[in-house]
């Protein structure tokens, strides 16, 4: 097996016992990226060079004998919403293509301290606003696994380059779904982990009060090994929560004794996909096989598609319009030089700058703000959004984990859902619910449909509890395996 196509704990195995070398690693991630991203389009920026030098530095470094870290010397690739100084933070839009950001996200400056290589930035939807990563200005993403098919999105990007072993580790961000449902559709392990567990200073902002950014790996000892890295509080983000990082990789026994699962009877509707929900069921055995005990539920409103996902999307679209407003031509950024003066230029760096999507969600977010509609729609999605919570904390009052869909189809076609864009948000039925919780969630590849593509199964946990959440993604893990 070539050296990218191990897991990150396998390799820093191999780096202690001095087999190979974190140069010869990069190397060959590196390697891999020339040979095939031209098909999958995952990456935006690679740093050849500049990983090159952090693999050298760290090589040096544990040859005198210096104590490292459990990832030293491990690629990794951020999603190019994520800021590191002095390279470009693009968001995949033409209105940041040239932007070179001047600090280093907190998660970012996390990973430098625990010496992993940064190897490049991967594609994504334009300002994390997709389900397919085909809204990129740097063009669509398509999945390893068939190249024919979307990678999901927003952060398709990141899965796909884990997916096709062009990196070994991987960042995303994590609105409504946009770590978990690329993670299910290319077959690879993706974490959104309880909001204000990781920073969110220096991730470029969607929706402020759902954005987190997760872990996106080849397997659940990998997705712990990384979240443990970039944990904690952080004084410069108002919303990061101030409590000790558990070393979630101790949680990762495969003992499921006492564990009560949950399954909600909203999420298996009769139109689900037939594969996907055997599939969840089986997983749900799975885990019962593994000493838990399955518990029947209701999530009355978090589980309906008509109130989950219009409240998603109107606090989503009205946050993105009060954050995407600073993008005017005069900070930073695109600037339009065909205006005639300061509101002209304006309106021609935004029309330019800004793709169909964009715009689209710009719009609709100022019509929900707007005087005489902000009661009818933004604050009566706050109402329903606060529903949606209780919803979570009465199931899991009855449970310790949830267990469902990741996506009620499997990857669909490139430019199948393009011209439909509700058909395109309903993609996130099964994962918007969480981040208007604020709760983590894990999708876990487990099976793979008649067709060879992978069906992901996603477990939640309440708030703070990713221990749990890891314990039984393990479990599942290891009952896929």
């Amino acid at each position: 097996m070539a050296l990218n196509e191990k897991t990150a704990h396998e390799l820093a195995s191999h780096l202690r016992a001095g087999e190979t070398t974190s140069r010869e690693i990069t190397q060959e991630t590196l390697g891999r990226i020339e040979a095939v991203d031209g098909e999958i389009n995952a990456f935006i920026s690679v740093d050849c060079e500049g990983a090159l030098a952090q693999a050298d530095a760290i090589d040096l470094r544990r040859q005198a004998g210096e104590d490292l870290g459990p990832l030293a010397g491990i690629p990794i690739a951020l999603k190019d919403v994520l800021c590191v100084q002095n390279g470009r933070t693009t968001c995949g839009s033409h209105i940041l293509e040239n932007y070179i950001a001047p600090y280093d996200a907190t998660a970012v400056a996390r990973l430098r301290a625990a010496d992993l290589v940064f190897i490049g930035k991967t594609n994504m939807d334009e300002f994390a606003m997709g389900s397919s990563n085909e809204n990129s200005h740097f063009g669509p993403v398509r999945n390893p696994r068939d190249t024919t098919r979307v990678p999901g999105g927003s952060s398709g990007g990141s899965a796909a380059a884990v997916a096709a072993h062009e990196t070994i580790l991987a960042l995303g961000s994590d609105t409504g779904g946009s770590v978990r449902q690329p993670a299910g559709y290319c077959g690879v392990v993706g974490l959104k982990p309880t909001y204000g567990r990781i920073s969110r200073y220096g991730l470029v902002a969607y929706a402020s009060s759902l954005d987190q950014i997760g872990p996106m790996s080849k397997d659940v000892t990998d997705a712990a090994l990384l979240l443990e890295a970039v944990s904690g509080h952080d004084p410069r983000d108002s919303t990061s929560i101030d409590t000790p990082v558990p070393n979630y990789t101790s949680a990762l026994n495969g003992d499921l004794s006492g564990l009560k699962v949950g399954l909600a009877s909203e999420h298996f509707p009769t139109e689900l996909n037939t594969e996907i929900a055997t599939a969840i069921r089986r997983a749900a055995s799975a885990l019962e096989s593994a000493g838990a005990e399955l518990v029947d539920i209701s999530l009355p409103v978090a589980g309906h598609a008509e109130y989950c996902i219009g409240t998603y999307y109107l606090i989503a679209m009205a946050e993105a319009s009060a954050n995407l407003s600073r993008y005017d031509g005069v900070k930073f950024g695109h600037r339009s030089s065909e205006s005639k003066d300061l509101l002209e230029m304006y309106l021609q760096t935004r029309s330019e700058g800004f793709g169909t999507e964009v715009k689209r969600r710009i719009m609709l977010g100022t019509y929900a703000l707007s005087t005489g509609y902000y009661d009818a729609y933004y604050l009566k999605a706050q109402k329903v959004r606060t529903l949606i919570r209780q919803d979570f904390e009465k199931a899991f009052a009855q449970c310790d984990v949830l267990l469902s869909p990741v996506a009620p189809t499997t990857a669909f076609k490139l430019g199948e859902q393009l011209k439909d864009p509700l058909q395109m948000y309903l993609n996130d039925i099964y994962t918007a619910s969480v981040n208007l919780a604020g709760i983590p969630g894990i999708s876990v590849p487990f099976a793979t449909a008649a067709d060879g593509l992978p069906i992901g199964a996603q477990l939640l946990a309440p708030v703070l509890g990713e221990e749990v959440l890891l314990r039984a993604a393990y479990a599942l893990e290891q009952a896929a395996s």
